[in-house]
C-alpha cells in the first residue's frame, strides 16, 4: 500500500466519521431520535472499514504451524504480540539469510564439479560474464527498489496506524454512545409510562407541588413546635419522677424506722390491736377533717407542713358562696417537734401576729390553728 492508497484509504474514512459525529449532534434535536440512532448504527455496520476486517484477514493469512531455522516445526498460534511477531520475523530473515548462502554455496560447487568432470566443458567467455553482470546490477536494481517500496509503504502503516486507530475508535465511541443514548430514551419512555399507568389524572402540577410543599413546611413548623412543647413536659416529668424517687426513698426510710419499732415491741402480724389502732386512727383522722373542714395536707418537706382548710361564715352550714380557703404553712426546726414560723395564705387584712408569735413561743400548734379559723370565721362572718 503507497503513500497515496493510505491517505485515500484514511480519507475514505473521514467522512464516515463526520457522518456519525454529525448525526451523533443531531440525535437530540429532531422528532425521530429514535429512528436516526438506528440508521447511525446501520451505517456503522455496514460501511467499509478496513480496520475492521484486519484481524480476520490476519488469522486467515497465518498458518498452523511454520519451521524454525533448525528443521524442526513450531506453531504461532501463541505468537500474537506484535513483539513476538516482529522477534519472530526477524529469525525467519536470519535463516533464510544462511539457506541463501547454502543455496549459492552448493550451487557454486554444483556447477563447478559438472564443469570439471563433463568432456565437453562450456565455453565461458567475457560476453558471458558481462551479459550475468548485466543481469545481476538489473536484479539488483529492481531488489532494491522493491525494498525501498516496502520500506515505503511499512512507513506509511506506521505513520498512518496511530490516525486511523484514533479515528475509528472515536467514530466506535460515538456509535457506542448514540446506542447508549436510545436504551435510555427507551429506559425514560418505559418509566415515563409506567408512571402515567400508576398515576392516572388528575396529576399532580407544578403549582398544586408547591402548595403542597408550603403546607408541609407550616405542618413541619407546628410538628417542631409541639414537639419542643412535649420535649418541656417529658423534662418536667423527669424532675418530677425525680422528685417522687426521693419521697420514695424517703418513705421507704421510714418504713424501716416504722418496721425496727414494730420488732422492738414486738408486735406480731396476726395481733388485732394494730387493726383497731389503725381503724380508730383513720377514723378520728376523717373526723378532725370533717369538723375543722380541712381539705387537705401535704409534707413539703421534713421540716415544712401544709395544712388547707375550707372556712365559711359562722352559722352557715353549707357551702355558701363567700367561703374561702386557707392555707396554714408550718415550719418546724430540723430534726425536732419546735414550731420555727408560720405562714398563712389566703387570709389578707386579718392581723394574725401577736397570737402567732404567742403560739409559735408556746409550741402551741393545736392552739395556734385554733386562733386562726376562729379569726377567719369572724372575719367572714
Amino acid at each position: 500500500m503507497t503513500t497515496f492508497d493510505a491517505s485515500r484509504r484514511r480519507h475514505n474514512f473521514v467522512p464516515v466519521q463526520l457522518m456519525i459525529a454529525m448525526s451523533v449532534t443531531e440525535f437530540g434535536l429532531g422528532p425521530s431520535n429514535l429512528e436516526t440512532a438506528k440508521q447511525l448504527q446501520a451505517t456503522f455496520d455496514t460501511a467499509q472499514l478496513r480496520i475492521r476486517d484486519a484481524q480476520a484477514r490476519f488469522n486467515s493469512r497465518r498458518g498452523d504451524t511454520n519451521e524454525d531455522a533448525s528443521g524442526s516445526r513450531v506453531s504461532i498460534g501463541s505468537a500474537r504480540s506484535p513483539n513476538a511477531l516482529a522477534a519472530e520475523v526477524t529469525d525467519y530473515m536470519s535463516f533464510m539469510r544462511r539457506l541463501k548462502f547454502q543455496y549459492l554455496e552448493n550451487n557454486a560447487k554444483d556447477k563447478y564439479v559438472k564443469t570439471i568432470v563433463n568432456d565437453e566443458a562450456p565455453m565461458v567467455t567475457g560476453d558471458t560474464n558481462a551479459e550475468l553482470q548485466a543481469a545481476n546490477v538489473i536484479k539488483k536494481d529492481k531488489l532494491k527498489a522493491a525494498k525501498s517500496k516496502l520500506a515505503e509503504k511499512h512507513g506509511d502503516i506506521r505513520n498512518l496506524a496511530p490516525l486511523v486507530e484514533h479515528d475509528y475508535l472515536k467514530a466506535k465511541g460515538l456509535t457506542d454512545e448514540a446506542v447508549a443514548l436510545t436504551q435510555s430514551i427507551l429506559d425514560a419512555r418505559l418509566a415515563i409510562t409506567r408512571l402515567r399507568s400508576a398515576h392516572p389524572h388528575p396529576r399532580l402540577t407544578i403549582t398544586s407541588a408547591e402548595e403542597q410543599l408550603a403546607s408541609q413546611v407550616t405542618d413541619l413548623q407546628t410538628l417542631e413546635d409541639e414537639l419542643q412543647r412535649v420535649n418541656e413536659k417529658v423534662a418536667h416529668v423527669k424532675d418530677a419522677v425525680k422528685e417522687g424517687t426521693k419521697e420514695m426513698d424517703r418513705l421507704r426510710s421510714e418504713k424501716a424506722d416504722v418496721e425496727r419499732k414494730v420488732t422492738a415491741h414486738k408486735v406480731e402480724a396476726d395481733d388485732g390491736r394494730a387493726v383497731d389502732l389503725c381503724d380508730w386512727y383513720t377514723s378520728s383522722l376523717a373526723l378532725h377533717r370533717s369538723l375543722f373542714r380541712m381539705r387537705a395536707f401535704q409534707s413539703i418537706s421534713e421540716n415544712e407542713l401544709k395544712l388547707t382548710y375550707a372556712i365559711e361564715p359562722t352559722g352557715d352550714t353549707t357551702k355558701a358562696k363567700g367561703s374561702r380557703v386557707v392555707g396554714i404553712i408550718l415550719l418546724f426546726v430540723p430534726n425536732t417537734r419546735q414550731l420555727a414560723d408560720v405562714r398563712i395564705e389566703g387570709l389578707d387584712g386579718v392581723d394574725m401576729a401577736n397570737a402567732v408569735d404567742a403560739c409559735v413561743q408556746a409550741n402551741d400548734v393545736p392552739g395556734l390553728i385554733w386562733q386562726i379559723l376562729s379569726r377567719a370565721r369572724k372575719h367572714l362572718g
